[in-house]
């Protein structure tokens, strides 16, 4: 079975600088999956010009199929090295994931990357190997469906030192700590956010050093297809809903005239509830063999901003809690945010009332909603199809 990959993030920069010393980039497709975590030396703008190359580097070679040996002999070749310190002015972590599963990892410089299997963190085995004369530490191994990698930079595993904690939090403690909240939390976003809320207080809200969490997780493909909008041509309404119901996963419809027209091809009633679960976005309704139907603009553009708030480092662990609540946008951005395909069945048939001046600017047109949508879900790394009627 072919496997996908979903990726979140989250750095924290020293205290009283502007930039950010780490850097990561990553690469997204149906065919292999690319995280790459610099550490640039020191703090600032040099350090934070010196992880961006390396991670610039490493993405763009390996996104345009040269080697790994190729790519690592470019970085160590193209970095310089530090006269006092005798060691390159960044340091790397390079993950690479195929569509079967099979990971790659070099490590240079970095803490090792730690392996969440089963609730377990797993210590990985690799070979060192010298590359440019310079000691690379490489790991070959299949991974399994719900495995986490989590990398981290020295920033995250020397918090606290000095201070609340003499040697810092070490990476024995932040394995502890790991298998502790994975028995509760199931997100990735979660689990990285609470790490990084740890390293902030060990700081005591001022970082000694740049720190950044980057995690990787090894899922399933899911699939989703969203139908919203009626077609330009009344005719065509067969033809997407047929298309909507052979279609694989989850099935979601957004807007009433999209129900109605899902209703009457379907042979089937529109169960709308009576539950304002937010007095700011309508109720959802129920049609047999649909996963979620809700109402169209409002729901939309408050799903955005979920998904936008949802990428946002300053957004803190509690405000992502937003996203279990049961008002449609909640639930139609937790969809979004569960499935790794996502196609969206648009209807180009305008409707009157969103060209309503009286309308807030931004619920005005429906398609750029739907639009921004997509485009924020791949940033996340979805694979996103727009198919208009």
């Amino acid at each position: 079975m072919k496997v996908r990959t979903e990726i979140y993030w989250e750095s924290l920069n020293k205290y009283g600088e502007e930039l950010c010393g780490d850097k990561v980039e990553t690469v997204q497709n149906p065919n292999e999956t690319i995280m790459v975590m610099a550490d640039g030396l020191g703090s600032g703008v040099k350090a934070n010009i010196l992880s961006t190359l390396t991670s610039k580097i490493a993405v763009t070679m390996l996104k345009q199929g040269l080697s790994i040996e190729e790519t690592i002999k470019t970085i160590m070749a193209t970095l310089p090295i530090c006269k006092v310190r005798k060691i390159a002015y960044s340091t790397f972590t390079i993950i690479r994931v195929d569509s079967a599963g099979n990971c790659y990892i070099a490590e240079y410089g970095n803490p090792p990357v730690m392996l969440l299997r089963g609730g377990k963190v797993l210590k990985l085995y690799g070979d060192e190997r010298e590359i440019e004369g310079k000691q690379v530490t490489e790991y070959r191994f299949k991974t399994q469906i719900g495995d986490v990698l989590i990398t981290l930079s020295d920033g995250v595993v020397h918090a606290g030192v000095g201070g609340i904690l003499n040697l810092g939090w070490q990476w024995k403690n932040i394995a502890e700590y790991i298998e502790k909240i994975a028995q509760v939390e199931h997100t990735l976003g979660s689990l990285v956010k609470l790490l990084s809320a740890v390293t902030t207080n060990l700081y005591m809200e001022k970082p000694g050093d740049d720190a950044t969490i980057a995690a990787l997780k090894i899922i399933k493909p899911e699939f989703a297809t969203v139908f919203t909008g009626p077609p330009q041509n009344p005719d065509d309404d067969e033809k997407v809903i047929e298309r909507l119901m052979k279609s694989e996963g989850k099935k979601i419809v957004c807007g009433g005239t999209a129900a109605q027209i899902t209703a009457r091809i379907l042979g089937r009633e529109i169960i709308t509830s009576t539950e304002f679960v937010d007095a700011n976005i309508p109720p959802t309704a129920k049609i047999e063999g649909i996963d979620l139907v809700t109402e169209g603009v409002l729901t939309l553009a408050h799903t955005r901003e979920l998904l936008l708030r949802y990428m946002d480092p300053a957004v803190q662990y509690k405000q992502l809690r937003e996203l279990e609540r049961k008002d449609g946008a909640s639930r139609l951005a937790k969809l979004l945010l569960s499935a790794t395909d996502i196609t969206f069945l648009i209807g180009k048939a305008i409707n009157p009332a969103h060209q309503n001046p009286d309308f807030p600017k931004e619920l005005s047109i429906k398609l750029n909603i739907v639009k921004e949508i997509g485009e924020t879900l791949e940033k996340i790394g979805k694979n996103i199809e727009m198919i208009y009627y």
